[in-house]
């Protein structure tokens, strides 16, 4: 089976950065979680809508390599793959710099899905996602 993966592209902004000129190491976790929920909004799944239904995918595990540093007004992308592991989806990111492709980080979410306060297999996201799985 071949790896589909969704990918999208940002830019630094200046306050994400610390005194030392990088990226502070919490905003990889806003990437990643900006680039799941764009993913998502374009299989047509609004992350509002399936909170207004009592669908609440949540994260319950986070995994980040930090592998070089972006900085200031750096342009990047984000991309991820998606598996099925058991009752969790599994997304698997990357962040490159865009200019040299050089690897910032990669992370592993997992995340799980309750469904009117009761945790579920999330079985809501499996038509939408079941071309993605890897």
């Amino acid at each position: 089976m071949i790896k589909k993966y969704y990918e999208t592209e940002f830019k630094v902004r200046d306050y994400e950065c610390d005194a030392q000129g990088i990226v502070n190491n919490a905003n990889y976790l806003h990437y990643t979680e900006i680039t799941r929920h764009e993913f998502l909004e374009s299989l047509g799944i609004s992350f509002m809508e399936c909170h207004k239904n009592g669908i609440d995918p949540v994260v319950v595990r986070a995994d980040l390599h930090y592998k070089t540093s972006l900085v200031g007004s750096d342009v990047f992308l984000s991309s991820l793959c998606v598996e099925r592991k058991g009752p969790k989806i599994v997304f698997h990111h990357t962040i490159k710099r865009k200019s040299d492709l050089t690897v910032c980080c990669k992370a592993t979410v997992e995340v799980a899905t309750i469904v009117n306060g009761k945790l579920t297999r999330g079985e809501f996201f499996d038509d939408k996602l079941k071309d993605w799985f890897v």
